[in-house]
């Protein structure tokens, strides 16, 4: 009975020790292998062999990661202040790095982008935040993709999410919107003003140029008055013909 207890302990055992060999990595996994505490290499993906009290392995997920950077209070360049948050995607590249060179990758990625992003966003003023958000992504990003390199760590893109001001600020933006939009709109008449003026004045020198098309304007002004359903009528006079009346009577009284 002793030997039947036995061998079926060494048969669990055996077994044990078989399907501890053999792992099964799916294709977005890699297993970084350790041979005696030092690195061996890189398997994966498929069945891989193990050996058990001589190797180690550390599974590594190589799909792209959503992270949401936590809501940082910023400063601006001109100290107003703001609470931003965004979002990073990252992915491992190179698993013996991001296992060997950091602790744990996913934590230092996470508090690298805080980091940064109250760095970058503090180099600006305000409306660059709300005005400029794909500069800035790409600044952010490009450092963030420097800086966890020798982690191995890919990173393909950050969006900021969130630009939140208190109620004062916004207060404060709206009334400055609305004396930008004052602004323009008096520009815009003046402008309109201006070229009304500068086409006046041009046919008031067609028409003193030619007495033939003031004729004309006066005969048409007379058309446009005769149309309208109106009990008075008033007939302007062409400067042209009252001069001539005064000519005659003044050569009238002479003789």
């Amino acid at each position: 009975m002793i030997t039947y207890y036995f061998y079926l302990s060494v048969i669990i055992l055996v077994l044990a020790i078989l399907i501890s060999t053999f792992r099964i990595l799916r294709e977005y996994e890699r297993g970084v292998i350790f041979l005696l505490g030092r690195f061996y290499k890189v398997k994966g993906p498929g069945l891989i062999i193990v050996i058990p009290l001589i190797q180690t392995i550390v599974r590594v997920d190589i799909r792209t990661v959503v992270m949401d950077v936590p809501t940082q209070d910023v400063i601006s360049r001109d100290n107003v202040s703001v609470m931003v948050n965004a979002v990073v995607y990252y992915r491992v590249v190179d698993s013996q790095k991001a296992i060997i060179n950091v602790e744990n990758f996913h934590e230092a990625t996470s508090q690298l982008a805080q980091t940064t992003l109250r760095s970058v966003l503090g180099q600006h003023e305000l409306d660059e935040m709300l005005s400029s958000r794909d500069t800035l992504n790409r600044d952010i990003q490009t450092i963030l993709d420097q800086q966890t390199d020798d982690w191995g760590i890919k990173v393909s893109n950050v969006e900021i999410k969130h630009v939140d001001l208190n109620e004062s600020m916004i207060r404060a933006i709206a009334k400055q919107a609305e004396s930008e939009r004052e602004r323009r709109a008096k520009v815009i008449h003046a402008t309109g003003e201006l070229e009304a003026s500068e086409k006046l004045r041009e046919a008031a020198r067609i028409l003193s140029e030619q007495p033939q098309a003031l004729q004309l304007r006066y005969l048409h002004t007379l058309t446009e008055i005769a149309g309208e359903h109106s009990n008075t009528i008033v007939f302007p006079l062409p400067i042209d013909l009252l001069n001539s009346l005064k000519e005659a009577m003044n050569g009238k009284h002479n003789s």
